[in-house]
């Protein structure tokens, strides 16, 4: 409403004088303010805000009259009376402010535009030159309590109990009448006045007085503390026709201020509190509305420490109040009682170092203009102190130790004064001299969808925290728009529009939030965000002013206004993209004045001073280039038997609400017709609806042209205490309720919705059911603006910077008041009121609405609040409660999916001991993480293990951890497994009070070098200068402690845990799960190759090598080999180069690229015969791994050119590489190394061969997959799972295994079971290869010799010539070849045989290199991101 903004300004008495200023009265208009000390009187300008003149009184007339007390100006400012203490009235002419004379004129530079305008201007923006001339003062002859205007008379209260009426411009005693107050009778209501007995008032009088104008009566404070109220009966004040109400049981009245807008007045009270009265209009008796006062709940300190209330000031329109007390102190208040700011706590009681403040003292405040402005004189006694402290110091006085003024700056809503619809969906504040608007993106307009931004919730108050929309998203208004982040668009009024017609009176916004309108003194000017720029009327003497406000009508601006060449009330309407010019301006004439006007749809409302509402219709005209609109009176209303005084009417609003919304379900497009008028009469909401008794006409009859409107039933008041009225004319179908409702703001009573309850699926309603409901609710903010479809409010609120430039005796006054400012709010309401359609037995009608909004990104928030705030309040409840909430409130949430995380989430957010409560009203928490379980949202169930930790016994906690865990590994959530693994860890060690973390927050993979497999890659550690010298580091990186490796081995818990990873190791290996097999190992850091070894004659066996081999296909995306028709039988061409090309292809054709012909001619590792087949096979998986590794990285080390180059002998022998060397210009990409001599450039290729090539490129699978067989392959290679290996070698159609596992067989520890199986696992595959996947047969044809070899099955040692390939294309660059330098290393390190299957299992080999188990190389995440197939980072150190 109102905001507190900057730094007060300090206004310094260009004169000097030893007196203070103790009393501030503005006149009429605010525009001149008089300023009271001991025996001056001095008149300051508002705008500039100067010193215009100052009265001193001589010491004689000082001796005679006494000092100055009270001042009061006649309602024309051309008067002032002044009270002293010896009980005379002064009165003073206040001469001057003509056109000839100013005290301060404004100066252009030559040559400025400005200079050339119309006479006239220039006054505007004067300070006129006043002159103050006493007249013969009027003796009372009793001291002078108080004084107040009133039309002709001016009313003085003296102490001797008697009312004086002075006449202002009467002489002598024949001007005046003086009434007895013990004459007149006070009762407690007008019923009683006449019989019951009345006030003893002898020897009481009236300390404080002020007129209401709307009341017509007087509010007093009596001498004795009682409070009153005192009206004439007749239009004169005479003794016999005055009689008065007071109020009960209050004594300790001190000040009094009447509202009259909403016929309200307050009185200050000793206690501190102010108690706002209302009269009764039926008895006449005085009733306490509410109360304004400092809660002990915000302000625990001070609250009852403020002292006596001391000034009230309600501001120029009304709408709030500000409070200052004997401690000082300043408060604000709405017109109902919602608190704004107060100065007793927070920064600005404190400073930055945590030390109170003294709270600023006030003797007298006034706002200014508007209420841009409250002036504020500081009590004087804490200017003496200051002075004290500043003459003990013995420097020279400061200059603030001057007489000075306080200006607070405050900026306020636009609904305060121009309540229109517009502005009620935006927020729009202005200032002074400047707009604040809610920033848009100018692309979005209006939409009813649902699609909205993600939203972010505030965590404790549940107010939404939105990132700034997209620039070009055109998403729905609301959301992205309204909410896009927290800063204000801030818009400068025009400064030559402003500097002539200040103060700015009127502000509108149009839907969109595009348009600005503000309307001064006189005219108006518009701006538009799409161009930046104001439009100001080119005739600088505008020849009218706006009276009833201005609204946007599509690109129009309404405007009611008062035109003084014509001297009649207009209804104007002029296009935002025309010159703002009366030409183009289309006038309606007016018979009456407009107090207020409003847009609905295609009408104008209007209420004019005779109490008549007036509705128009408008229709766009194109007449030529320039659109106009046509405006057409469709109806009148007269409201002058119901309203008391035009000025009471707040606002006015045209609506589609109405009671029946029966009647919308059969004709939903009648919600969009204008149905009721809803009229805010001081603070009370009275509905006028179309009455529909009468015999109804069916609208297709109807020509359009003698079509009447429907008459309007008479008033019902809906509501009390309304200060902001919201209702919108867009619909939804979907969002039906809160489209068609009407939002109420009631001060402190919070807010209030009107709702509609619709019967559900369009059944008959039941008849007992009320079409509507009022639903009250409170929230944290002031609203200023509703958002319908998105179910929020928006608001403002006041913040504070702490500033401690200045610190000491020269403190200024700045430094002793924070930097204010305004920072945008929204808060969500819809959980209010699920809950209380739930208190009242309208399960129904919630879940309606609260089906409708399930679509908002903040609905689960909502859900959680709901619960929240109902188990906090029924929890903590000290007495028992009859009928509980909170079961109806769960019953109401397992409706919505997300049951199941609102609980778990409300219960981690609340304090340990309400879950008893809270579960035993939505059940047992073991059997919600059962349902958990069985709806596989495991993290949810993850939360819930925790409540579980801390409710039930240790041994239920592993229980259901165990399963979760198992569950975990199963659908492969390897964060959530790792969690797991330490809770588990946690429960077993008695680390019971740290409880994990929820699981959903995603961690960094402790993985450390693992991270490859995440981002498809292999990472075995190899560095450059064990390349050069054939020792080969495969480190061990994962550093997670589990099994035997965490402290503690013996652990039972890690044993535990061990049994549970290896029962899920072997139930993959059963069900021929590889890919699974290999990301387990890797996230979890699990000992692959070790249990493997253990496994190797029980489960790592393969009982079908052809349903194996297919699975891997399927798991591994591996495409099944095809062959080119006739590709076998052609015979091909180029003699030598054939046999060499065909075979290197068929190695190749897996895609294999790591590899190509190095690795297929490096000389065979010769193999002692004393040694053990593991030893061998071990040296040897390792030898063909690493050089994989090396040829897949992408980023390979400086030393490559030595490892890798190829010395071609036979240019027609050079083989053909992989994948990349075709298709790729460099040779480098991905993870290819292969070195391209220059006299290879000579190599062709026919037309046949390059299909042959593409065929063979056709039967690759993804360069991911590849990888991770190759892994699987190094890991069965080293636990000795020699099916395996067989297996994984006919899928990637390598020979190298194929022969390398076959000349294992022959050695004698290899069980005969192995042999026999893999015997018959090749028999079968070559059958079926034979019959359905004749892809294979090539290959298998390649292997021929070796399955022969093995058929045979012979015992004799296997000589080294059976490790040849079948040709040799290439030698290597070095005189020994890759494994020629690691071999004899192998043999020195390894020393003497080792029994079968105990040389691998070794954690930490010794010799020269480190063994890679599983942990070295992982498999993928399980989310598979196919987008990103080519990106792979290897890493060779």
């Amino acid at each position: 409403m109102y905001f507190l903004t900057g730094w007060p300004r300090r206004l310094l008495c260009p004169l000097r004088s030893e007196e203070e200023p103790f009393q501030i009265q503005p006149s009429s208009q605010r525009f001149y303010f008089a300023l009271v000390s001991e025996t001056q009187i001095s008149i300051w300008f508002s705008r500039p805000s100067v010193l215009i003149v100052s009265y001193i009184e001589s010491v004689k007339a000082a001796a005679q009259f006494g000092i100055y007390q009270k001042a009061e100006w006649k309602p024309d400012d051309s008067m002032i009376a002044v009270a002293t203490a010896k009980g005379y009235i002064l009165l003073f002419d206040v001469l001057g402010g003509g056109d000839e004379r100013n005290l301060y004129e404004p100066v252009y530079p030559k040559g400025s535009p400005r200079v050339k305008v119309t006479p006239g201007y220039k006054e505007e923006q004067c300070a006129p030159a006043l002159s103050l001339e006493m007249k013969k003062p009027v003796d009372l002859e009793a001291p002078i309590t108080s004084l107040q205007s009133l039309q002709e008379n001016l009313l003085v209260c003296t102490a001797d109990g008697y009312l004086h009426v002075l006449h202002w411009d009467g002489q002598g005693s024949n001007g005046r009448k003086a009434i007895c107050l013990s004459t007149i009778p006070l009762s407690l209501d007008l019923q009683s006045a006449r019989a019951g007995p009345s006030l003893d008032l002898e020897g009481v009088y009236i300390r404080c007085m002020e007129y209401c104008v709307t009341l017509d009566g007087f509010a007093v404070v009596l001498s004795d503390g009682r409070l009153g109220f005192i009206t004439p009966l007749s239009n004169t004040i005479i003794a016999d026709q005055l009689q008065g109400v007071w109020a009960a049981d209050v004594s300790d009245g001190t000040c009094v201020a009447v509202n009259n807008k909403y016929r309200l007045m307050a009185f200050g009270c000793a206690s501190g509190s102010v108690l706002v009265y209302m009269i009764d209009t039926t008895t006449g008796s005085m009733q306490l509305s509410h109360k304004l006062e400092l809660t002990p709940k915000h302000y625990p300190d001070i609250y009852n420490k403020t002292g006596a209330v001391k000034v009230i000031c309600w501001s120029p329109d009304c709408s709030v109040a500000m409070v200052t007390w004997e401690c000082g102190g300043l408060s604000l208040w709405s017109v109902f009682g919602a608190h704004l700011i107060c100065t007793l706590g927070e920064d600005f009681a404190h400073r930055s170092d945590g030390t109170k403040k003294e709270p600023l003292r006030i003797s007298s405040m006034s706002w200014g203009a508007e209420g841009y402005h409250l002036w504020v004189l500081p009590s004087n006694q804490a200017r003496r102190r200051k002075e004290e402290h500043s003459m003990e110091e013995d420097s020279p006085p400061h200059p603030f130790l001057r007489a000075g003024i306080l200006q607070f700056h405050f900026i306020k809503s636009a609904l305060t004064v121009n309540p229109c619809t517009s502005n009620q969906e935006h927020v729009l504040l202005h200032g002074e001299d400047r707009l604040y608007l809610t920033c848009g993106d100018p692309t979005q307009i209006h939409s009813t969808s649902d699609a909205h931004p993600r939203a972010h919730l505030h965590p404790h108050d549940g107010s939404p925290l939105h990132q700034p929309a997209h620039p070009d998203s055109s998403l729905s208004q609301g959301l992205s728009t309204l909410l896009g982040h927290k800063h204000w668009h801030v818009v400068q009024i025009h400064s030559t529009y402003l500097e002539s017609n200040w103060p700015i009176r009127f502000a509108a916004i149009d839907t969109a939030g595009q348009c600005m309108a503000v309307a001064g003194r006189r005219g108006f000017a518009h701006y538009s965000l799409f161009t930046r720029k104001w439009k100001l009327f080119g005739n600088i003497t505008q020849n009218m002013t706006v009276t009833g406000g201005l609204a946007w009508w599509n690109d129009f601006v309404v405007v009611a206004c008062y035109n003084f060449t014509d001297q009649q009330e207009q209804l104007r309407l002029y296009q935002r993209s025309s010159n703002l010019d009366n030409a183009f301006a289309s006038v309606t004439k007016l018979h009456a004045d407009t107090l207020l006007l409003n847009v609905f749809r295609d009408m104008i409302i209007l209420f004019r001073a005779d109490c008549s509402i007036c509705l128009y219709s408008i229709e766009k005209r194109n007449e030529g280039i320039n659109q106009s609109a046509s405006v057409e009176l469709l109806q009148e209303v007269s409201m002058s038997r119901y309203i008391p005084h035009p000025a009471l009417v707040v606002s006015v609003t045209l609506t589609s609400v109405r009671t029946e919304t029966g009647i919308t379900l059969k004709a939903p497009q009648q919600a969009c017709t204008a149905e009721s008028i809803m009229l805010n009469l001081a603070g009370q909401l009275i509905m006028l609806q179309r009455d529909r008794s009468g015999p109804q006409v069916r609208e297709k009859e109807t020509p359009a042209i003698n079509k009447k409107l429907l008459p309007f039933s008479p008033p019902v008041v809906l509501a009390q205490c309304v200060e902001n009225v919201w209702t919108t004319c867009r619909s939804n179908k979907k969002k039906r309720h809160l489209l068609e409702a009407l939002w109420l703001s009631c001060g402190e009573a919070g807010m209030k919705v009107w709702l509609p309850l619709f019967p559900r699926d369009h059944r008959k309603p039941h008849s007992f059911l009320s079409r509507r409901i009022m639903l009250p609710f409170h929230i944290n903010i002031y609203p200023l603006a509703v958002l319908f479809e998105d179910a929020l409010v928006l608001g403002a609120t006041n913040e504070t910077v702490l500033y401690d430039g200045l610190q000491g005796s020269s403190e200024p006054l700045e430094a002793l008041f924070p930097y204010c400012t305004v920072e945008r709010t929204s808060q969500i309401y819809l959980h209010h009121i699920l809950r209380q359609l739930l208190v009242r037995n309208l399960g129904e009608q919630a879940l309606m609405l609260a089906q409708s909004c399930a679509s908002l990104p903040y609905f689960p928030h909502v859900m959680e609040l709901m619960v929240h705030v109902v188990l906090e309040e029924e929890a903590t409840s000290r007495e028992p409660i009859p009928d509980p909430l909170l079961p109806t409130v769960a019953k109401f949430i397992t409706e919505f999916p997300l049951f199941l995380q609102t609980i778990v989430h409300c219960a981690r957010k609340t304090e340990y001991a309400l879950w008893n409560y809270l579960f035993a009203a939505v059940g047992n928490p073991k059997d919600l993480f059962e349902e958990c379980l069985m709806a596989q949202d495991l993290d949810t169930a993850a939360s819930y293990l925790i409540i579980l930790q801390n409710m039930e016994v240790p041994a239920v906690s592993r229980q259901h951890a165990t399963l979760l865990f198992n569950t975990a590994l199963e659908k492969g959530k390897w964060d959530l497994c790792r969690h797991m693994i330490r809770f588990l860890k946690a429960i077993g060690s008695g680390e019971m009070d740290t409880p994990p973390p929820t699981p959903s927050t995603q961690e960094p993979s402790s993985t450390g070098a693992f991270e490859f497999f995440r981002n498809r890659s292999i990472s075995l550690s190899q560095s450059a200068d064990s390349i050069s010298t054939g020792k080969f580091n495969l480190q061990k990186t994962f550093s997670m402690p589990t099994g035997s490796s965490a402290k503690g081995a013996d652990c039972a818990e890690n044993m535990y845990i061990d049994m549970m990873l290896w029962r899920h190791a072997r139930h993959l290996l059963e069900q021929v799960r590889l890919r699974d097999l290999g990301c387990f190992s890797a996230q979890l850091g699990f000992e692959l190759i070790g249990w493997l070894c253990r496994e190797r004659n029980r489960v790592a066996r393969v009982e079908d090598f052809v349903a194996a081999l297919k699975k891997l296909h399927e798991d591994f995306l591996w495409p099944f080999p095809v062959i080119p028709v006739g590709s076998l039988s052609s015979p091909l061409k180029n003699g030598r180069c054939r046999p060499v090309l065909s075979t290197q292809l068929l190695k190749s054709q897996s895609a294999d690229s790591l590899l190509n012909s190095d690795m297929d001619t490096a000389p065979p590792l010769a193999v002692p015969i004393n040694h053990t087949w593991t030893d061998s096979l071990g040296q040897r998986s390792k030898d063909t791994d690493t050089a994989s590794s090396a040829h897949s990285n992408p980023n390979p080390p400086q030393t490559y050119d030595a490892f890798l180059s190829l010395v071609t002998n036979k240019v027609e022998e050079y083989s053909i590489g992989s994948a990349t060397d075709l298709t790729e210009t460099s040779s480098m990409v991905d993870g290819d190394w292969m070195m391209v001599d220059e006299n290879s450039s000579t190599l062709s290729l026919s037309q046949a061969e390059l299909e042959h090539i593409s065929m063979e490129l056709a039967n690759k699978g993804p360069h991911k997959s590849q990888v991770q067989l190759r892994y699987l392959l190094h890991v069965f290679m080293e636990a000795g799972c020699l099916e395996w290996c067989v297996v994984i070698g006919l899928i990637l159609r390598d020979t190298n295994v194929i022969k390398q596992v076959i000349s294992f067989l022959d050695n004698p520890e290899v069980p005969a079971e192995t042999v026999q199986s893999i015997r018959k696992g090749l028999l079968a595959v070559d059958a079926w290869a034979s019959s359905d996947s004749l892809g294979y047969k090539p290959f298998l044809n390649l292997i021929q010799p070796q399955l022969q070899h093995l058929m045979e099955s012979t015992s004799e040692q296997v000589q080294p010539e059976a490790f040849q390939p079948a040709t040799q294309s290439s030698k290597l660059s070095g005189p020994e070849g890759l494994g020629g330098a690691a071999a004899p290393r192998a043999e020195d390190s390894r020393g003497g045989a080792a029994p079968l299957g105990l040389a691998l299992p070794t954690l930490e080999p010794a010799g020269g290199y480190n063994r890679a188990p599983s942990e070295g190389c992982p498999s993928e995440q399980s989310e598979v991101q196919g987008d990103e197939e080519g990106t792979y980072d290897c890493t060779l150190s």
